[in-house]
């Protein structure tokens, strides 16, 4: 939809407990948009936080009204946040960014100006990841290779939701209404021209991570996996397959040696051995199973993603 007062870039930005980065990241990142078009908004989606920073925003907001604030009336988690600064951004061209200045807001430039040459979404991939573990910059590669390997989208490796939309782009994602917004799997699936910039991830600015740790991105990623791919179903099915394949081909061994009246293995561990292998095959397979169900039972109860306590600068 393209409104009639669209303003040429809107900026969603993600907050949860991030008072110590804000006003170092609010001074950059307005810097930045001023050097691109005075023609701007800037909604800022917090969960419900226990240090300043509603207040800081709040501060920000009413000296502003290109700042917008939208405050939750419960924690829905970054995933939610996101998609709620997306059904109410208006801008032409828009971008997701991070309030912790690991995704330094000067990279807006490049991706407006890589944009001009006609895609339709541009996003940041990492070149260096400062400041991360050693295991969580595994976990990431990890679950980017088998979410590309098991699904029919594509996300580029190294990247997150740092990134430029056209209008037309989050009109299409926000029709898909799904409850788990896994952008990046939505964005993958709309499809248009899409390319990337690279760029250097820096280290938070200050204090310590609050979305996003190894759960939180286990979430995320669990949401990209199943939420885009039934193939989990189709390797458990072959799974069981050849279990029980094993389970019959072992039987028969038994069989054979009581016809023959030898007893080349004892029985008592191998069973127990099989036994506790078949069960944990079951258990995991209960548990894929319920993954799904769960989130077919998110999609069919209908509840909002998020519900909204506070708004600033914002009509109904």
């Amino acid at each position: 939809m393209v409104f009639t007062d669209a303003p040429a870039l809107s900026v969603i930005v993600p907050v949860y407990n991030e008072e110590s980065n804000l006003f170092e990241f609010h001074n950059r990142l307005i810097n930045c948009l001023n050097s691109i078009t005075d023609d701007f908004e800037v909604l800022y989606c917090l969960d419900p936080s226990s240090d300043k920073s509603e207040a800081i925003l709040t501060s920000i907001s009413n000296s502003n009204s290109k700042i917008k604030l939208i405050r939750f009336s419960r924690r829905f988690g970054q995933p939610a946040a996101t998609m709620a600064g997306l059904s109410f951004a208006r801008g032409l061209r828009n971008v997701v960014i991070d309030a912790d200045l690991q995704d330094p807001p000067e990279v807006i430039i490049q991706l407006n100006s890589k944009m001009n040459e006609g895609y339709d979404v541009v996003y940041a991939t990492r070149k260096n990841r400062e400041g991360e573990t050693l295991l969580k910059r595994l976990v990431s590669t990890f679950g980017y290779k088998v979410i590309n390997r098991l699904t029919e989208i594509k996300i580029p490796e190294n990247t997150g939701d740092f990134r430029i939309m056209s209008r037309r782009v989050v009109d299409e994602i926000l029709k898909l209404q799904e409850q788990h917004g896994f952008l990046r799997g939505l964005v993958s699936f709309v499809g248009f021209q899409q390319c990337s910039i690279e760029y250097v991830r820096d280290r938070r600015f200050a204090g310590a991570g609050k979305y996003n740790r190894y759960v939180g991105s286990l979430k995320i990623g669990l949401n990209g996996l199943i939420g885009f791919s039934a193939k989990p179903l189709n390797y458990m099915s072959a799974a069981g397959g050849f279990v029980s394949l094993c389970s019959f081909i072992v039987g028969l061994w038994y069989l054979v040696q009581n016809l023959l009246g030898i007893n080349i293995t004892p029985g008592l561990s191998t069973t127990v051995i099989l036994l506790s292998f078949y069960a944990g095959i079951q258990l995991l397979s209960l548990g894929l199973l319920g993954e799904y169900v769960s989130r077919i039972y998110d999609e069919v109860k209908g509840r909002p993603m998020f519900i909204i306590e506070k708004k600033i600068n914002l009509d109904d």
